[in-house]
């Protein structure tokens, strides 16, 4: 199917009871690990750049033909939606002119009046061009970009608000946070979830800060309502530890590290990369989308 918009298979994500993750990508091999893993688990993706990481990797525009380059040039059959993360309004308004699939426009730091309206913007900008669009309401905890949330919860009247600008998916804290979960972390409001989907009855919920949550509550969660998972920080840490055991298994023996030619980049960061596809085919299990495309 290749690069699509997100909009229907998350409603689908979200008909049928499972959830359809939204993994951020760093670089090239970080974008060919996820796209391995969706295409071996024949599911559903949204490979995402926030604001941070398609500067590091040289802006929106390079960000999405890398993307669509890897999609062909790896025969990716499942669909794939090219999404924005966390992005301010101007970055919104970039990705959509640049060609992005999905958006997440955040608005979350901003007073409420302003959040919605700027959504409802846009929404309007982005509809005109095929485009999904995810906003949030009631900030996430952690700090993404720039943005550092509390982790309140999102008021259910706001959720509504936001919803009736024409938003395709929508992002709500329920005591997630980005990063690793502290040990006095209290766990998710599922309450709090249960009353959002109430308000706004088959709408498609995204939890942020899906990495490092309990899976027995995930999977509550989606049964809730959430039908999108975003995941970062657990293929960070997943590409960190196999580095470095990778070091620390050639450290005691320089002669065979270098006659190997283990220096080489290819070499030196693949087992990295290869936890990379191993976490994404592990989240996609968890979020039972395995075998939707």
């Amino acid at each position: 199917m290749g690069i699509v918009s997100a909009e229907k298979f998350v409603q689908a994500a979200r008909d049928n009871g499972y959830a359809v993750g939204g993994f951020n990508t760093n670089n090239l091999e970080w974008t060919q690990a996820i796209l391995r893993a969706a295409e071996a688990k024949k599911a559903p993706v949204l490979i995402q750049t926030s604001m941070g990481a398609a500067k590091y990797m040289g802006g929106y525009k390079l960000c999405k033909q890398l993307i669509e380059t890897l999609v062909e040039a790896m025969g990716i059959t499942v669909p794939v939606a090219i999404h924005l993360d966390h992005g301010h309004y101007e970055d919104a308004l970039e990705c959509i002119e640049v060609g992005y699939t999905s958006i997440m426009f955040d608005g979350s730091h901003l007073p409420v009046e302003e959040n919605i309206a700027k959504a409802k913007e846009v929404v309007e900008k982005a509809h005109a061009k095929g485009i999904s669009v995810e906003a949030e309401v009631g900030t996430i905890g952690g700090e993404e970009d720039g943005i550092v949330g509390k982790g309140e919860l999102a008021p259910i009247e706001d959720a509504k608000a936001m919803v009736a600008t024409g938003i395709d998916f929508l992002a709500a804290g329920i005591g997630n946070i980005h990063g690793p979960y502290p040990a006095n972390w209290e766990g998710l409001d599922l309450d709090h979830l249960k009353k959002l989907t109430e308000a706004v009855p088959g709408f498609p919920i995204v939890l942020h800060g899906g990495s490092g949550i309990p899976d027995d509550q995930i999977k509550e969660a989606i049964r809730l309502g959430v039908a999108k998972v975003n995941v970062n920080t657990e293929c960070q840490i997943a590409f960190a530890n196999a580095t470095r055991q990778f070091v620390r298994d050639y450290d005691a023996n320089e002669a065979d590290y270098d006659a190997k030619k283990l220096f080489d980049p290819r070499k030196f960061l693949k087992p990295g990369f290869d936890a990379i596809t191993v976490a994404v085919e592990e989240r996609i299990d968890v979020f039972g989308s395995e075998g939707k495309a």
